[in-house]
């Protein structure tokens, strides 16, 4: 502990469970309602990644937007063909 910077936190728990609920949500997104899980799990993971789990929690953010916009564009492309 003694190389960490002082603006950097010590990863906690909550971190690591916000980045988890954040990755599920954005697998749910993909195929059920991709707005509000995106978004949702988008928060978790930004939630994640500022408490202390980084980079994962970063990482989960932009797989809940991701997966957002792939479940969007799924769910056009079947509701259009």
């Amino acid at each position: 502990m003694a190389d960490m910077p002082a603006t950097a936190r010590p990863r906690s728990s909550a971190a690591r469970v916000c980045t988890i609920i954040a990755f599920v949500f954005a697998v749910i997104a993909i195929f059920f309602l991709p707005p509000l899980f995106g978004l949702v799990g988008l928060i978790l993971g930004i939630v994640g990644g500022v408490l202390g789990d980084k980079p994962l929690g970063w990482y989960a953010a932009a797989a809940s937007v991701a997966g957002a916009v792939l479940g969007i564009i799924i769910g056009y492309a079947i509701l259009h063909s």
